[in-house]
């Protein structure tokens, strides 16, 4: 018989099956060369990676806090004891910046200065507001001759000052502890552009959280 005709002869058109697979999984050392995919992260797409980081995260977060601090609001300590009893040493507060680009200072605001002559941040009280004359007399407070209602205990030294008159976008800050702080009475009045802001909240210690007006 032709083997050709051999009814099992196998037919040209007919392809012999891909050989079983070898049971190699991805990963297995014995299974060659890892894909693009499973190779190591380099050294340079490592620094790549990072540096992408640190544009859109972290970048943006440095930025924003820098924003806040100079344009909204810091946090800030208090030393000393020129504020008691209103604020006592180490207690926490917020400064707020934006309402002071709304409206000019008021009196009686608790403010953060600034004062090239100091070495570090001052918290007042403002009294007098520009234009006005102020004054002090037996430990009374006078402003443009009218005596201003305050705490007794605030003058219980017995302070006197000559009349001052604060020229334009000038104020006058006193500590509420007037027997022991440095303010206007020793650095005369403050312009406008040394104060920080005003304060806002204290925060710390937690029993004397406050809200300021």
């Amino acid at each position: 018989m032709d083997p050709q005709e051999h009814p099992f002869a196998q037919s040209p058109d007919i392809h012999s099956p891909d050989p079983a697979p070898t049971g190699h999984r991805p990963g297995d050392p014995s299974a060659g060369p890892l894909a693009p995919a499973e190779e190591a992260m380099s050294p340079l797409s490592f620094g790549r990676f990072f540096l992408k980081e640190v544009i859109q995260i972290i970048l943006p977060a440095i930025v924003l806090a820098v924003t806040i601090h100079l344009f909204l609001a810091q946090a800030t300590v208090v030393y000393g004891q020129s504020m008691e009893p209103n604020l006592h040493p180490l207690e926490r507060l917020v400064i707020e910046k934006v309402s002071y680009r709304l409206h000019p200072p008021k009196r009686f605001d608790i403010v953060v200065v600034d004062l090239p002559i100091m070495d570090e941040l001052l918290i007042k009280r403002i009294v007098g507001l520009p234009g006005e004359t102020v004054e002090i007399q037996d430990g009374i407070l006078y402003i443009d001759g009218q005596p201003v209602p305050e705490p007794e205990e605030r003058f219980a030294d017995g302070t006197n000052l000559a009349p001052v008159t604060l020229g334009p976008d000038s104020y006058f800050v006193l500590g509420d502890n007037r027997a022991n702080s440095n303010d206007s009475r020793v650095f005369g009045p403050i312009h406008r552009s040394n104060i920080v802001g005003r304060a806002w909240l204290r925060y710390w210690p937690l029993e004397r959280i406050t809200q300021f007006e």
